[in-house]
């Protein structure tokens, strides 16, 4: 048998495995429907050795941005987001996240009204294309749920194929106690059918309706939408609160089993439509369980690493590095062509699941007190008692940067850039977020005439302006797209942080001071960080302890380009450096 007709075997296998209740006939009807969809791509399947640096190196970085953050008047956002990333982030984008481009009624693009079409205000399929020439794109696929506007959802009130059969409604409602829930709001939502009233389920909201995945039709459908982003350019496939998509009575409703069957068995056909492709899984969840989706080395490439921007958010708060030091030396070691996509700031608000188990409730409440008085608000989960439970702080992360009044901007630059370098000097691929970089702070106006509180972190930029006030070299975002694009370039040259290098935390008794060893012998790296408002006075013998600090070599700050003093140096504020030992 060939490896490829071992792999096709397989995928009946895991067919056989996540349906066991349905007939022998309807698995096979489905398996024949998954070859069709995956046959144009089993040509030469068997010359697809890949070498990992094909997938990712130390020169990754991922941009997130909507496809509509950049815009201007009477031309597809799209194009305008090719030509600005084209001019001012060529250095920040070899991977771009295009946050959700298909037709959307509400939640910033994640509740999908047609999985056919590029929405018109965005462009089109050759707009992506054209995006896709010189960056590599990530795209979302939305598992849990439609828009209540999807023609699934019409077909279901009309009883009519295919819709009738696609849709979460169960007939009894009171065996779900166990549910783990990401918002506050209702778990159902009746919707009125031909047939009467129905208690649709709702995860994240009414007009976001949850999908039986229990129909193995389901996954044809998903699987012809991740050939179509194929095809079009996107290789970096994000699964969106894959988490939740599998129902059981009784239980918690969260990675159950069949979960990390559906993530494996996509993981294989996306392998075979596209070898160098990437599987990426986002849970705002504990780290144990985000990790889960990583751990057995055959379901996703990458998992967002969900506990660095709340954890790095309350050390910048307090200068405390006590909690970071000892998360980083406990980092889970990951099966090759797996590790973390590290970000401090995306579309979302900072999860704060991830801290449960690491930080206790005093300090996560000082943590909301803090964002809070740079203009955050705070987001809610309804736990199976009834009670609320923060789960998200919503805040730009250029606001949370800033200081307390009455001089709100001290050190607020020295401390963003903190936040990212440090984000690019941990092991994985790092992510930074369009508004972030560009300076964006609380947007206010949107937020009052939406209510929605995510839409404090999810500023539009119109591009005739934004492009006027970058010619200011002073401002913000003028200073941040420079410096990053500098530490980019720098970073791209350091084999010690390519996302699968090795990563040791050094243990040292500066309360306020993080420092890591990336790669190994020569190609060593080492991170030294002050995370805080301090002059940091630093002795690398005494820090570093290497042996090799003791002969002549010299120590380079590849930053700045500047060798330091072998027995002491100062750290700025906030201040980053990568030192590797020269001759």
């Amino acid at each position: 048998m060939s490896e490829l007709d071992s792999e096709l075997n397989e995928l009946r296998l895991s067919l056989r495995e996540i349906y066991p209740e349905h007939s022998e006939q309807e698995i096979n009807s489905v398996w024949s429907q998954l070859l069709q969809i995956l046959d144009p791509f089993r040509v030469n399947k068997n010359n697809k050795e890949l070498e990992i640096g094909s997938i990712w190196d130390s020169s990754s970085v991922v941009l997130i941005t909507y496809p509509d953050s950049i815009y201007r008047k009477d031309e597809s956002t799209l194009k305008t987001l090719t030509e600005f990333v084209k001019n001012r982030l060529s250095g920040l984008s070899s991977v771009i996240h295009v946050l959700p481009f298909l037709p959307s009624t509400s939640d910033g693009g994640f509740a999908v009204s047609n999985h056919e079409k590029i929405d018109d205000a965005f462009g089109n399929w050759n707009d992506l294309k054209e995006l896709s020439s010189k960056h590599k794109i990530m795209a979302d696929l939305v598992l849990n749920h439609v828009s209540s506007s999807h023609p699934w959802v019409h077909q279901f009130i009309k009883s009519e194929d295919p819709g009738k059969s696609y849709i979460v409604a169960p007939s009894d409602t009171d065996i779900w106690e166990k549910v783990i829930r990401p918002r506050n709001s209702s778990l159902f939502t009746d919707v009125n059918t031909n047939q009467g009233f129905r208690n649709v389920w709702t995860t994240f909201g009414p007009d976001q309706i949850d999908v039986d995945w229990k129909n193995p039709h389901i996954f044809l459908e998903f699987l012809k939408l991740l050939v179509r982003y194929i095809s079009n350019g996107a290789e970096w496939i994000r699964l969106d609160a894959i988490a939740f998509v599998w129902k059981e009575p009784y239980t918690t409703c969260l990675h159950l089993d069949p979960v990390h069957s559906i993530v494996k068995l996509l993981n294989k056909c996306l392998k075979i439509i596209k070898p160098s492709a990437v599987l990426i899984t986002e849970t705002n969840v504990p780290e144990k369980e985000n990790l889960s989706y990583l751990i057995d080395g055959n379901e996703a490439n990458l998992a967002y690493n969900f506990t660095l921007p709340p954890l790095l958010l309350e050390a910048i708060y307090t200068g405390k590095t006590d909690l970071l030091n000892n998360w980083l030396s406990h980092w889970n070691e990951l099966p090759r062509d797996t590790s973390l996509l590290n970000f401090t700031s995306s579309h979302d608000g900072v999860g704060l699941r991830a801290l449960e188990g690491i930080m206790d409730d005093d300090r996560v409440h000082n943590l909301l007190v803090e964002s809070e008085k740079r203009g955050g608000l705070v987001s809610h989960r309804r736990l199976s008692n009834g009670e609320d439970q923060p789960y998200e702080l919503n805040i730009s992360w250029w606001s949370a940067m800033s200081n307390e009044a009455p001089d709100n901007t001290l050190f607020q630059f020295e401390r963003f850039l903190l936040s990212q370098l440090f984000t690019l000097s941990l092991k994985g691929v790092p992510a930074f977020y369009l508004p972030a970089v560009l300076a964006s702070p609380n947007d206010l106006d949107s937020f009052r005439k939406t209510g929605q509180r995510r839409d404090l972190n999810r500023e539009k930029f119109e591009a005739n302006k934004l492009l006027e006030a970058l010619k200011n070299f002073d401002s913000p975002a003028s200073k941040n797209i420079s410096y990053l694009t500098h530490i980019v370039k720098v970073r791209s040259r350091l084999k010690a942080f390519h996302p699968e290098a090795s990563m040791k935390c050094i243990s040292t008794n500066i309360a306020n001071c993080v420092i890591i060893q990336r790669g190994l012998a020569e190609e060593s790296v080492y991170v030294i960080c002050n995370i805080s408002h301090e002059f940091l006075s630093i002795s690398p013998l005494n820090e570093i302890n290497s042996l090799e600090l003791s002969s002549d070599k010299r120590l380079l700050d590849n930053i700045t380009g500047s060798y330091l003093n072998t027995n002491n140096f100062k750290l700025n504020p906030y201040q980053v450096v990568w030192i590797t030992l020269t001759d």
